[in-house]
């Protein structure tokens, strides 16, 4: 087997997002000119499936106030690997980063459906 390279993993997780694929709630405000936008929780996810490591969460400010949450991943020695964050206007401001424990599948209440299309879309592009 060949190894994955993480060119290739991003290049899957781009090419796999849709507005099917981001937070439900905010679906009417994703466009194509912007599809990471509200992909950051599953996308999350599926980087930790394939490269292990931390889940890492933010808050999303604007004007100081906390307007949502932002996901992204760190990895071994420190490395964090954000695939959503242009998504972010200029006037929200993402702050902090705690290290959240990922809940294991069988707990989901949201994003469950979202996750398992995007997983699917992007071990489809890996082969």
């Amino acid at each position: 087997m060949t190894p994955l390279l993480l060119t290739d993993i991003e290049r899957a997780v781009r090419s796999s997002w849709g507005a099917d694929t981001c937070t439900p709630e905010f679906r009417p405000r994703w466009r194509a000119d912007n599809p990471a936008r509200d992909q950051c929780g599953v996308t999350a996810m599926v980087l930790n499936d394939l490269l292990g490591g931390e889940l890492i969460r933010g808050e999303v400010q604007v004007d100081g106030v906390r307007v949502d949450y932002h996901w992204w991943n760190r990895l071994g020695m420190g490395i964090e690997i954000d695939l959503t964050r242009e998504q972010f206007g200029p006037e929200e401001i993402v702050t902090g980063g705690t290290v959240m424990p990922r809940p294991p599948l069988a707990e989901w209440r949201r994003l469950r459906e979202e996750y398992e299309l995007l997983r699917d879309r992007v071990m489809k592009h890996l082969g």
